[in-house]
C-alpha cells in the first residue's frame, strides 16, 4: 500500500515521501496515529501543491540548519557520571543529557534529533545530530567520572 508520510519516520522516510508499506502497518499504526494518509490521487495532488508552496520555507530551514553545523562542527562537550573503579559508568549516557548539555551551551537541540552510541565505559565517543534532513554532523562527547 503506497501512503504519503505527515511526520519524520525512521527508517521509512521523512515528511512527504510516498513510501510503500505493508496494509496492516498502514491500517493499525500509521493511519490512527496520524503519521501517514492514503495515496490516493486528491491526496498527491495536495501534496504537490504543498511541496510547491514549501518550497521556500524547506530551503530558509536548510540553510539555518547549515548555518547551524558550521558553528557546532568544532564543539566538544564534556558529561559528568558516575563511574566505578573499572571506568564503568553507572546507567548510560542518553541523547537527552547530550541536548540537556548543548541547552547550557546556548544550541536548542531536540532529544530525538541526536543519535549516540552505547556508551557504558569513560571515554570519547561521537554523536550525531539530525539537524536537516540533508544536514547532519558530528560532535564529540567526553564522559568523565564526577
Amino acid at each position: 500500500m503506497k501512503v504519503i508520510l505527515k511526520e519524520n519516520m525512521k527508517n521509512l522516510g521523512h515528511q512527504g515521501d510516498v513510501v510503500e508499506v505493508k496494509n496492516g502497518y498502514a491500517n493499525n499504526f500509521l493511519f490512527p496515529r496520524g503519521y501517514a494518509v492514503m495515496a490516493t490521487p486528491g491526496n498527491l495532488k495536495m501534496l504537490e501543491e504543498n511541496n510547491r508552496q514549501g518550497a521556500m520555507k524547506r530551503e530558509k530551514l536548510k540553510a539555518d540548519a547549515q548555518t547551524l553545523a558550521e558553528q557546532l562542527k568544532d564543539l566538544s562537550i564534556t558529561i559528568g557520571m558516575k563511574a566505578g573503579a573499572n571506568g564503568k559508568i553507572f546507567g548510560s549516557v542518553t541523547p537527552l543529557q547530550v541536548s540537556q548539555v548543548l541547552k547550557t551551551k546556548g544550541y536548542e537541540i531536540d532529544r530525538r534529533k541526536i543519535e549516540i552510541g552505547d556508551v557504558k565505559v569513560l571515554g570519547t565517543y561521537e554523536a550525531t545530530l539530525n539537524l536537516h534532513r540533508d544536514v547532519a554532523i558530528n560532535i564529540n562527547v567526553e564522559v568523565v567520572s564526577e
